[in-house]
């Protein structure tokens, strides 16, 4: 069984003006979600800003995520770490916490090899009992995992179940597809790629543009599955003048400047994040309007 189909939203974190989580408004972006049809919620990854979280913080997150919304969708923990030992920590600690699943990034900065690649995300998926999806976004962490390394770890290691695929790279992913022979939930990891995606056998999306389009991610996918093409491939048109907007600064950027135009206090970005532009926040207002009218 899949952890999720449909729609996932990588969700954002929403802080205080002195930085530390606002508990409160997450509570409010967490029903805003499942209140509109999110299929799973993934929390502590790219967008949830957990690459300027203190391990206490990230673990006090993703407890917090499970427990608030307490099996209403399944939650996917975003668990990894460019060190080994620090990604089986998490991972445990998602998994004692309750998780129905973890999410794990390529090491960073290390460039790990392909051996690499498999050692690393072997000891993980040994140091816990839930399923694993991998989370391959070269573009972030200078390191890709190749199509035979991604099919070998869903073929090999039982709870290894799946992979984000962010890469762009759909010649990539097909490849990955042809050689895992099933073996692999296949998930976009970019908003603009999911109807293709989800062409090749994907199950859904791990979204950004989820955060503030949570009914029409859900439709989208939903179309998908149901083998409405055409339908979906609608949506994910008139999406992606918005999908650009979302992405004209680096994620979680823009999406937190979108969730306070729509009226949540998504609060400050850590550093070295920034506030968005001025040019780019209209461009950004007109495209959320123009689809959520």
């Amino acid at each position: 069984m899949a952890v999720f189909k449909g729609a996932g939203v990588a969700i954002a974190t929403p802080f205080n003006e002195d930085g530390s989580v606002n508990y409160d408004e997450f509570k409010r972006l967490i029903d805003f979600q499942i209140d509109n049809g999110t299929d799973a919620i993934i929390v502590c990854g790219t967008t949830g800003e957990s690459a300027t979280m203190t391990e206490e913080e990230h673990m006090e997150v993703s407890r917090f995520c499970i427990e608030y919304v307490n099996k209403r969708v399944p939650v996917i923990a975003g668990a990894g770490s460019n060190c080994t030992k620090t990604a089986v920590d998490l991972s445990i600690d998602a998994a004692k916490a309750g998780a129905d699943g973890i999410l794990s990034v390529t090491p960073y900065y290390n460039k790990a090899t392909q051996d690499g690649l498999v050692q690393h995300f072997t000891a993980v998926a040994k140091a816990v009992d839930i399923p694993i999806i991998l989370y391959n976004v070269p573009s972030r962490t200078g390191c890709n995992i190749q199509p035979a390394t991604a099919a070998k770890l869903c073929k090999e290691v039982d709870n290894i179940v799946g992979i984000k695929d962010a890469t762009g790279n759909l010649a990539q992913t097909t490849k990955m597809m042809q050689l895992a022979e099933g073996a692999v939930d296949l998930y976009s990891g970019e908003d603009g790629l999911v109807v293709p995606i989800m062409s090749l056998g994907g199950l859904g999306v791990i979204s950004v543009l989820s955060n503030v389009a949570p009914a029409k991610t859900h439709e989208m996918c939903q179309k998908a599955l149901d083998g409405d093409f055409a339908g979906a491939t609608r949506i994910q048109l008139e999406a992606l003048p918005l999908i650009d907007a979302l992405f004209s600064e680096v994620n979680p950027i823009p999406v937190k400047a979108a969730l306070e135009m729509i009226g949540f206090k998504a609060g400050p970005l850590r550093l070295p994040l920034t506030s968005m532009t001025e040019a780019n926040r209209v461009v950004l207002e007109k495209e959320l309007k123009k689809f959520l009218a």
